[in-house]
C-alpha cells in the first residue's frame, strides 16, 4: 500500500539588513500566542510555482509584497503536527528591502485556514534568541547573512 501524497508547502526566511545587522521576519498569532513564533508558511495552490507560493504567503501573512526570492535552502518531509498527514515543506531565503516598520499588526488575507487571523509581525535580530515554533528554523543556519 502506498503512502498518501504529501501536502506541498513553502516557508519563508525573509531577511533584511539594518544598521544593527541582519533581521528575520517572524510573527506571533495575536489570538493564539501558544502557537509560538513562526515564519510565513503555507500550502501551494494548484498550478502555482514554489517561488510564487512563497511570495504569496509572505504577502498574505505579513502584508509585505516587495520581497525577492534568493534561493531554496532546504526541504523537509514531516507529518502535520495535529493530523499526521504527510507534508513536504520547501524553505526559501528571501530579501526584504531595508527600512519600513520594525513591528506591525496584520490581518491575514487570502482564503486559507488562517484568513482573518491577526498576526503580530516583526523583524528580529539574527541570530535568533530562541528556536521557532515547530522547529521552523531548521534550515536558517544554511543562510549566509
Amino acid at each position: 500500500m502506498s503512502s498518501p501524497t504529501p501536502r506541498i508547502r513553502v516557508a519563508a526566511y525573509v531577511i533584511r539588513e539594518s544598521d544593527t545587522g541582519a533581521q528575520l521576519l517572524v510573527f506571533d498569532h495575536a489570538d493564539f500566542p501558544e502557537a509560538g513564533t513562526q515564519v510565513p508558511a503555507g500550502g501551494v495552490a494548484a498550478g502555482e510555482s514554489l517561488p510564487e507560493a512563497v511570495r504569496r504567503e509572505v504577502a498574505e501573512e505579513t502584508g509585505i509584497t516587495d520581497v525577492t526570492v534568493v534561493a531554496e535552502v532546504g526541504r523537509e518531509d514531516k507529518p502535520h503536527p495535529d493530523t499526521g498527514r504527510p507534508q513536504r515543506t520547501t524553505y526559501f531565503h528571501l530579501l526584504a528591502p531595508p527600512g519600513g516598520p520594525d513591528s506591525w499588526m496584520h490581518h491575514v488575507s487570502g482564503e486559507g485556514e488562517d484568513a482573518a487571523l491577526r498576526f503580530a509581525c516583526r523583524f528580529t535580530p539574527l541570530p535568533l534568541p530562541q528556536q521557532l515554533a515547530g522547529n521552523q528554523d531548521v534550515f536558517l543556519g544554511q543562510i549566509d547573512y
